[in-house]
């Protein structure tokens, strides 16, 4: 999860986030070349009174100021377009979680269970014990096997909302009416905490996530004592 003055990323915990911090990477290095480019070019302007005339008029240097920012564009679209195929891929889950958004709190029923569903509502301050997250604790954690390929089928009650878990990569509207599926896959266990990333009113920051990722013997505890 985030800590006090983090300026990048939490630490990926799921394939389709590895892919979105390196191509975060390769973006940021292509602008900072760009950058540092113009800026040497801008310094040298300001400094120097030469001027090299056969430059004001030259087909060579506007075909190349031309065709390399088209390269430089396709460098980018291509591994951009690669991860928004690999997000949208949906493989045959191993189990699959329907979440429905409620004001201010999430509910989840595990259709693979006959009567495996609960809501999960967020801790009060003064209910807090030591260690918990304030803002951040439910009091019914969403336990995951890892290492399965999960789905997660996602919608809401009233109004808009956003499922949100930045470990996982995973940020979906929860729309009235509408119904949308993502996989969840974790590389190892652990604690994932989100929050509703859509303004839905007034507790808008009362509504937060916990997935609970533990190995499939764990989670086959976990699950008959949920029923």
């Amino acid at each position: 999860m985030a800590y006090p003055l983090e300026l990048g990323f939490q630490d990926a915990t799921s394939p389709i986030m590895g892919e979105l911090l390196h191509f975060h990477d390769h973006t940021v290095m292509i602008v900072f070349l760009i950058s540092s480019l113009v800026l040497y070019i801008i310094s040298l302007m300001l400094t120097t009174k030469l001027t090299h005339t056969s430059t004001m008029d030259a087909q060579e240097v506007e075909t190349i100021w031309t065709i390399l920012p088209a390269i430089i564009l396709i460098l980018i679209a291509l591994p951009s377009l690669r991860i928004l195929y690999m997000m949208d891929e949906i493989n045959n889950p191993s189990l699959t979680v329907k979440t429905m958004g409620h004001q201010w709190y999430w509910s989840y029923e595990f259709t693979d269970y006959e009567d495996l569903n609960f809501g999960s509502y967020m801790v009060p301050t003064s209910e807090l014990t030591p260690g918990d997250l304030r803002l951040l604790e439910v009091d019914n954690r969403v336990g995951l096997p890892m290492g399965l390929p999960g789905g997660m089928l996602i919608s809401s009650e009233d109004e808009l909302h956003s499922w949100t878990v930045p470990s996982l990569g995973e940020k979906t509207d929860a729309i009235p009416g509408g119904l949308y599926q993502v996989t969840l896959t974790s590389t190892r266990p652990g604690l994932y905490y989100g929050q509703c990333s859509e303004i839905c009113g007034s507790n808008h920051s009362f509504g937060p996530i916990v997935l609970e990722m533990v190995p499939l013997k764990h989670f086959e505890n976990w699950s008959s004592s949920m029923l």
